[in-house]
């Protein structure tokens, strides 16, 4: 009988091979998972797409609106830089934060506490995160039983004591406040609601800017009664930044509802105020500037379009593009868009629903049950990044162009991070010497309200 050969401690075959050990099978959930990929490679190739077509349309970071918008801030230096569209993105991520910031080089910013749906609380939690984030100082007009209230609910006392007590924050109580539903006119019996106040401290130079969140047309009267329209200007503008398919371009949309129903005179300054923000905040040095319309040809459209096209084309204090069709205001090729309120507002209320509408639309492809569930688990962070870069309220607010000061509208329903945005592009625009351009404009174009009847 032959002896059994001798245990190799080695592990190794009598041939001096390693012996092969046995496999460990994956895990079942990997193998699902592998397996699901593989036959949904449809579905990860729509979302890739949609992606990259939202990222290249809805620019690559904002947003104020726009985003938002504004230009961002080197807060080493105070030197304001081109800001990419999306700011909350950047703001989420910790942007500008990497140095102190020079309390002397802070800017005095008056903000509506009691404007918005959600006010005050939340307009004060932005104002709280805004002052750590921007070189900022707020003078916060609200009324004081509201205020008080909201800062215990939310907890905010100590960050608020905090702020007061290092001069970042200052407190100034007002009356009853203008109501979101109320009529515009109302600001006119109204005298110390907190729309007013902050419009004064504008006014008084107690401020460099004024940023509120409430009613919209209050906001504009308030305006106009308080700080006056610039000389040369009959109407002013909303102007809000929609993102392009250049992740580092934006387009400046004017008018987006401040005034319905506009003359051609109107929209020829509503060009002029575009071209100035456009040259002075987003440091693009000849802005192009379009006018909505339903053709490119200079004979086509309606009868306000028929007779702006010669005021716009034959102006030589900026650059007249031509007509901008619909599909062209995201193209590109215009950093400024002129059209009457109407027309604007609804471009802006159809940008808004854009990523709500792509985002039901990619969970509806998506497979039911739990191969569903699992691919939206994986897929929830990107596509609500997508939702975030198409929706225009997301990004802060607008600026009324044409009264004498800087002021920013922000969304109704704006909240902390949305009012931290805003208050970003306050300080943009009050950063870049507008008004004094502006101020200019005035002077030397007393005539342009009066060149077309």
């Amino acid at each position: 009988m032959n002896p059994l050969p001798p245990k190799d401690p080695e592990g190794s075959g009598r041939d001096g091979r390693r012996l092969s050990q046995p496999r460990t099978k994956p895990n079942r959930t990997i193998r699902r998972l592998v397996i699901w990929y593989r036959r949904n490679a449809a579905v990860t190739s729509l979302v890739g797409t949609a992606t990259a077509t939202a990222t290249g349309a809805a620019s690559g970071a904002v947003s104020v609106a726009g985003s938002v918008a504004g230009a961002a801030t080197n807060v080493a230096g105070s030197v304001l830089q081109p800001l990419v569209f999306d700011p909350l993105r950047r703001l989420q991520q910790g942007a500008g934060t990497g140095s102190a910031i020079d309390d002397r080089a802070r800017l005095w910013v008056a903000v509506d506490g009691m404007g918005g749906d959600h006010a005050p609380g939340p307009i004060l939690e932005g104002c709280l995160r805004a002052v750590n984030l921007l070189p900022l100082r707020i003078r916060f007009v609200a009324e004081p039983d509201p205020l008080r209230r909201a800062v215990t609910a939310m907890g905010l006392g100590h960050d608020l004591d905090e702020a007061v007590e290092r001069g970042l924050i200052q407190l100034v109580p007002s009356g009853p406040s203008v109501e979101m539903h109320d009529e515009a006119t109302v600001v006119r019996r109204k005298r110390d609601a907190s729309i007013n106040l902050a419009m004064d401290l504008v006014k008084r130079g107690e401020a460099t800017a004024v940023y509120s969140a409430g009613n919209s047309g209050a906001v504009m009267a308030a305006a106009i009664f308080r700080l006056g329209r610039l000389a040369g200007i009959d109407r002013p503008a909303i102007g809000a930044l929609f993102p392009t398919k250049d992740p580092g371009q934006q387009v400046l949309v004017l008018d987006v509802g401040a005034n319905m129903d506009c003359r051609p005179e109107w929209l020829h300054q509503f060009a002029l105020l575009g071209n100035i923000y456009s040259r002075d905040v987003l440091q693009v040095k000849r802005p192009r500037i379009g006018l909505v319309n339903i053709g490119e040809e200079a004979c086509k459209g309606n009868d306000l379009c028929l007779r702006t096209h010669p005021l716009l084309s034959s102006d030589e204090r900026f650059v007249f593009a031509g007509n901008c069709e619909g599909r062209d205001i995201l193209s590109g090729d215009f950093d400024v868009v002129v059209c009457d309120g109407f027309t604007g507002n609804v471009l802006l209320k159809f940008l808004e629903s854009v990523g709500s509408v792509l985002l039901d639309v990619l969970r509806a492809e998506l497979p039911r049950g739990r191969r569903g569930k699992v691919g939206s688990a994986f897929l929830r962070s990107n596509l609500v990044r997508i939702k975030k870069r198409l929706d225009h309220a997301e990004h802060g607010g607008a600026l009324l162009l044409g009264v004498d000061g800087v002021c920013v509208i922000g969304h109704g329903s704006s909240r902390a991070l949305s009012v931290v945005s805003a208050l970003r592009l306050a300080h943009s625009a009050a950063s870049h010497g507008v008004m004094e351009d502006l101020h200019a404009l005035g002077r030397g174009s007393a005539g342009v309200a009066t060149t077309c009847g």
